[in-house]
């Protein structure tokens, strides 16, 4: 007898320097996401200064405590620079290459007062994994290993080919590449598209660059399997065009995994060499974590005496060049 469906739960396991999040269907991987300390959050809410704000606009510009700048919409004509007003964060900022975009917000209220129940009223609540959900001392098996390394190379393969995912400043951007004729090629492709928009955490603009197809019946046949495919992600997306392209928008809430390697692969490769540490298997005095060279520097003090906490024991880094920036080692010395 088959065992009953399971309802899809996020799962939150609390790493050193991040926290990660995995929502798991009957033991599958369905989506990913990671939240770094200190970083804002799409639905958190705060106050800041008003620093800028053209006249007769509703959109300006406000200054947090830390000096952070977020982009501010929805301001009422009684804001004026200077005051103090209540915001939610509707977008994180994004780091790209050779710029930095905004945090963006909306503003609640004027003032330095906290926001009460009638000020929400009208206004969507972000749902937020990591402050709903379950955490867990550490993910089965090697579920967080597949997300990571496949974030980590941008590609996933499947049966007669693969897709190739890259981050571009204008959108992301999904190749399919492979042996089989245009038509199976592309079918072939639309889940695994499915699972890595959600396993990447992607939002804003996305292009999916199909193989050509001639026959309008081929293109709309993968027009209606990518509905089905996206059914309950919520999405735009245009109808795939002559020359196979499809675009898609979705909301864009916050950096995705494939923006975070882009601009900070040794900062994900030193989380990443931390979470092989505390899985270091073994009882002894010391524990060895051997890295690339480029990943000792970005080894914080505190999360190395966070590891030494958990752990119970002295922690010892060494390096080695030949090394991939992908591939930390760990193991538990007995003397």
């Amino acid at each position: 007898m088959p065992l009953p469906s399971q309802t899809p739960e996020w799962l939150i396991e609390h790493g050193i320097g991040e926290k990660r999040a995995l929502l798991i269907e009957n033991g599958d991987i369905l989506a990913a996401k990671i939240q770094w300390p200190g970083e804002l959050t799409a639905g958190q809410q705060t106050f800041a200064k008003l620093t800028s704000k053209p006249a007769g606009k509703r959109r300006g510009v406000a200054t947090l405590d830390n000096g952070t700048q977020v982009l501010v919409d929805h301001l009422p004509a009684q804001a004026n620079e200077g005051a103090t007003i209540a915001i939610r964060i509707s977008r994180a900022p994004i780091t790209e290459r050779g710029r930095l975009k905004l945090a963006q917000a909306r503003c609640l209220a004027v003032g330095n007062r906290m926001v009460d129940q009638e000020m929400n009223a009208g206004t969507t609540q972000l749902a937020d994994p990591f402050t709903i959900s379950d955490a867990v001392r550490s993910f089965e098996g090697g579920d967080w290993e597949e997300v990571w390394h496949a974030a980590s190379s941008g590609n996933i393969a499947f049966a007669g080919g693969e897709i190739l995912c890259a981050v571009t400043p204008g959108m992301t951007v999904i190749d399919i590449d492979g042996t089989a004729p245009p038509r199976e090629l592309a079918l072939a492709a639309v889940p695994v598209i499915a699972k890595a928009l959600r396993w990447f955490d992607l939002g804003g603009n996305i292009g999916i660059d199909f193989p050509s197809l001639e026959a309008k019946s081929d293109r709309r046949a993968v027009d209606e399997a990518l509905a089905k495919a996206l059914d309950d992600w919520p999405h735009e997306r245009t109808a795939m065009n002559g020359f196979g392209f499809v675009q898609i928008v979705a909301r864009l809430e916050g950096p995705s995994l494939l923006h975070r390697f882009a601009t900070s692969r040794t900062g994900m490769c030193a989380r990443y060499a931390m979470r092989v540490a505390e899985r270091a298997e073994g009882i002894g005095p010391a524990l060895l974590l051997t890295v690339h060279p480029a990943l000792k520097a970005k080894l914080k003090p505190e999360w190395l005496s966070e590891l030494s906490a958990r752990k119970g024991c002295e922690v010892r880094i060494e390096t080695n060049p030949a090394l991939a920036l992908e591939a930390p080692s760990a193991q538990i010395l007995s003397q």
